[in-house]
């Protein structure tokens, strides 16, 4: 076994794939330690800076005073406390739907919603840019999988046209995708959806806390929730913590807390972190100006890498990814800005199709201007080398 292992490891090396988990020290934030040194991070999903936020640590603590650290059960037994249920009550207020149910994270949720809900005689769509955790979520489900080109309304129609057969349809899509920055076309989907009574799942990770008037996300932004059946969102980025959850209709929650397998096999999530992202939700509630503040910087920066030549591209929200093409070029520019640090590290295959490596540039309400003309300046310090541009 080790020599087999050994060999694909040195493949993926050869080919400049080979990922390495960096020790960062202290707290999230805009700036980071990592090896001694102070970095300014540019690659953390912790959009609004509330992962540590001094009302979420102080939320946390408390619940860690009250009922300990682990729930010592799945929910199924004894492992559900007020908390999980006033986290989950929360939820489906925040997303106007009748209940939601928490999972222990945003792959878990994705993974056990399409697995329960789908089947054999069942079709799963799916957009070809879909996270990872929807596509396996599909394939594990033993539904017949269909994949339409990235944002492609109208292969999706011909889809749901060919799979009229099925005994239940499901079009399940990113809403702001991660490594593209840019936003699935929910109207135009949800109206595709609609025509063939197929059930529409929308995966907010991204978005929630972020887009929207009220921080819904994108399909508050593009004025379709109605339109969702089945929508995700996590824990895990704007609100600064750990775990997903899915939000809709009681039956459908009902149906998910009998059947998604990642819910009802595993240990309940630990009441300190129900009581962090309660209290990060209030913030997303009560400071709308974090929403604008995160927005306006990711702005500034496209605006600063577009006028250098850079493909950001077509990103319009805080992820920016800046293509590179091979997967070495994505790299070389990584260490360069970590030299000079920056902290953002390249996004290369398999999480992006091979050709497209990237650097994937995430920005928070906690960064600054100032922060973000330095990044804009550390990349017209790689322009002028000649080894970043758009078709380098």
């Amino acid at each position: 076994m080790e020599t087999e292992l050994s060999l694909e490891l040195e493949a993926l090396r050869a080919a400049g794939l080979y990922r390495e988990t960096r020790l960062v020290e202290g707290a999230q934030g805009p700036r980071v330690e990592l090896d001694g040194r102070e970095l300014l991070c540019l690659c953390s999903n912790d959009y609004l800076g509330l992962a540590a936020h001094p009302a979420v640590r102080e939320a946390a603590r408390e619940a860690i005073a009250r009922y300990g650290w682990g729930s010592g059960a799945s929910r199924l037994v004894s492992g559900t406390m007020r908390l999980h249920r006033e986290l989950e009550e929360a939820l489906a207020s925040f997303k106007r739907a009748e209940a939601a149910l928490l999972f222990p994270s945003g792959y878990a949720a994705n993974v056990g919603t399409i697995a329960a809900l789908a089947g054999a005689g069942d079709t799963v769509i799916l957009d070809k840019l879909d996270h990872a955790s929807i596509v396996d979520g599909a394939r594990l489900s033993g539904a017949s999988v269909r994949v339409y080109p990235h944002g492609g309304v109208a292969k999706l129609a011909r889809l749901l046209a060919a799979g009229r057969s099925s005994r239940r349809t499901i079009v399940a899509t990113d809403s702001l995708f991660s490594m593209d920055g840019d936003l699935a076309p929910l109207r135009e989907i949800a109206a595709a959806a609609r025509r063939y009574d197929a059930w529409l799942m929308v995966d907010e990770a991204h978005a929630t806390g972020v887009l929207g008037p009220d921080g819904r996300g994108g399909a508050e932004l593009q004025g379709v929730e109605e339109a969702v059946e089945i929508s995700m969102g996590t824990l895990s980025k704007a609100l600064g913590g750990i775990g997903g959850f899915v939000a809709g209709s009681a039956a459908l929650v009902d149906f998910l807390r009998h059947r998604a397998r990642s819910f009802v096999y595993t240990t309940a999530p630990p009441t300190a972190a129900c009581a962090a992202a309660l209290a990060a939700l209030r913030i997303v509630r009560e400071q709308p100006h974090l929403r604008r503040d995160v927005l306006a910087r990711a702005g500034r920066l496209r605006e600063g890498l577009a006028a250098l030549g850079f493909d950001t591209m077509g990103s319009a929200f805080q992820i920016v990814p800046v293509r590179v093409g091979e997967a070495e070029a994505a790299a070389r520019i990584s260490r360069e800005l970590l030299l000079g640090g920056i902290l953002a590290p390249a996004i290369r295959p398999p999480t992006v199709p091979k050709g497209s490596s990237r650097i994937r540039l995430s920005v928070t309400a906690a960064h600054t201007d100032a922060d973000i003309d330095r990044v804009i300046e550390a990349f017209r310090v790689i322009a002028g080398e000649g080894s970043g541009r758009a078709g380098v």
